[in-house]
């Protein structure tokens, strides 16, 4: 295929991995992110599957996946804190500010644009025009909708069909040091640890430093706990403690002394002790809205959907990432096999739709086991 002019909305890892793998290939490629501070700094940890470790080495990025934190294995946690099952299931958490890091050092300079917040974007017969916030606009011959969970691009092929489904509970997180963990809960160091009753499901482990540390006492422990929320009261509960409400979720620092004192005492009152001290030490938890979306069409004329904008795999399958890469590295391939856009865009489409569709149901069975 000739040299595309490409756009890509959304700066985050989905729109990084095309935009780093399209400009290998030769195409006019610009990411656009809405975020003005940028995204470094943002996540915690996640796990390496098969696409991901494959897209990172044709990035020459490989040594990402050795940047992490090994969890030994896989313990069910009593009420009472004592140990009710085991598992022998290692497992790696890959540091996603590494990752995030040194996938973004790959992008040619001047290419990624922060707060960039696009509005609308119109699908044409061979072109497609973003429209952004600032009054601005760009045409390209492909447009890549990669602005997950929040997209904008989705509604220029879904019109009526865009809107994400709130699944009835959110993921309170915390990301603390280590060091921070009292002795008493020291069983959930090296460990996967989970505690899992009716209405109840919290978990965590170990992930790298901000910066990749990995020596014991530089680590940093991750925990989630996912809690039911009624429908109605999600805007509430995503409303932080200047009234100012959220869509998606609630950002670290955003939660009142009021309502952090309220979660305290609910981990007292139904959580392990060594949970219950890790939500203690946590001063800015966060708040995730849970959500699913699948797009009934991932492509249209001009226009390519990847990662959450076009299915949002629920954090329980662990796949977000990961399906991001399978996605960038199947549109890839199609362009640069085809000569005409509107035959790659419909291959890949055919091989993705699919897979994005059984992630979202494995997501839906996941979520229905956990609370």
């Amino acid at each position: 295929m000739r040299k595309l002019r490409i756009r890509i909305v959304g700066g985050s890892l989905a729109g990084l991995f095309a935009g780093i793998m399209l400009q290998q290939a030769g195409h006019d490629v610009r990411i656009f992110e809405r975020s003005r501070s940028g995204l470094a700094g943002r996540g915690a940890g996640l796990v390496g599957q098969r696409d991901l470790l494959r897209l990172l080495r044709l990035i020459g990025c490989e040594h990402v996946a050795r940047v992490g934190v090994v969890a030994r294995e896989r313990i069910y946690l009593n009420r009472d804190g004592s140990i009710a099952r085991r598992l022998d299931m290692p497992q790696t958490q890959i540091s996603w500010d590494v990752l995030f890091e040194s996938v973004a050092s790959r992008i040619a300079d001047d290419t990624y644009e922060l707060g960039r917040k696009v509005l609308a974007v119109h699908d044409g017969d061979d072109h497609a025009e973003i429209a952004f916030r600032d009054g601005g606009r760009e045409i390209a011959d492909l447009v890549i909708g990669a602005d997950g969970l929040g997209s904008a691009v989705r509604a220029a092929i879904n019109p009526g069909h865009s809107g994400n489904l709130y699944a009835g509970y959110v993921a309170w997180r915390g990301l603390i040091p280590e060091g921070s963990l009292p002795d008493t809960a020291a069983v959930l160091l090296n460990r996967f640890a989970f505690y899992i009753q009716p209405g109840v499901h919290v978990l965590g482990y170990l992930v790298p430093g901000a910066k990749g540390e990995r020596d014991v006492g530089h680590r940093r422990y991750n925990w989630v706990w996912y809690r039911p929320v009624p429908e109605s009261e999600l805007p509430l509960t995503l409303t932080d403690a200047a009234q100012k409400p959220h869509a998606y979720s609630l950002p670290r620092g955003g939660l009142s002394e009021v309502r952090l004192a309220g979660l305290r005492a609910d981990a007292a009152r139904v959580l392990p002790p060594q949970f219950t001290a890790a939500v203690e030490k946590e001063p800015m938890p966060s708040i995730q809205g849970i959500f699913d979306y699948e797009a009934p069409r991932m492509v249209g004329r001009s226009i390519a959907l990847i990662g959450d904008a076009a299915f949002i795999a629920r954090p329980h399958t662990a796949m977000g990432v990961s399906k991001a890469a399978g996605d960038v590295m199947a549109l890839c391939e199609v362009l640069s096999q085809e000569q005409e856009l509107a035959v790659a865009l419909r291959r890949y489409e055919a091989e993705r739709i699919e897979i994005g569709r059984d992630i979202v149901a494995y997501g839906r069975q996941l979520g229905a086991s956990a609370l």
